[in-house]
């Protein structure tokens, strides 16, 4: 179960990053795009979306190390841990938001 759940973490981590490529426009930085205020909801989700991104790339970052033998097993087990509990709360957020668009489109006009 230890095995796996670092490679989960990982591969959600990877989907994570290309729905982040997706949302955010190339050519401007992050949570600048057009249109996109940082106080508007599309600002919000992409802003998480490019730090939950950059956790991501950091805890790959330490599992490369560990396998380097430069790394503490704990600091990368935490550090997979945190970035697991932060992809579990971006995905139940985009949950709850495609109900609540679900239901809009259930009522009556």
């Amino acid at each position: 179960m230890a095995i796996t759940t670092p490679l989960n973490a990982t591969n959600a981590y990877g989907a994570m990053a290309r729905i982040a490529g997706r949302l955010t426009d190339t050519q401007q930085p992050a949570g600048k795009a057009a249109g996109a205020d940082p106080s508007s909801f599309a600002g919000l989700v992409r802003d998480q979306i490019d730090t939950l991104v950059q956790q991501g790339n950091a805890t790959e970052a330490m599992q490369r190390d560990l396998l380097a033998g430069k790394a503490d097993v704990i600091d990368v087990v935490t550090a997979v841990s945190e970035t697991e509990l932060a992809l579990e709360t971006m995905v139940s957020v985009r949950d709850k938001v495609i109900a609540a668009y679900e239901e809009i489109m259930r009522m009556p006009i």
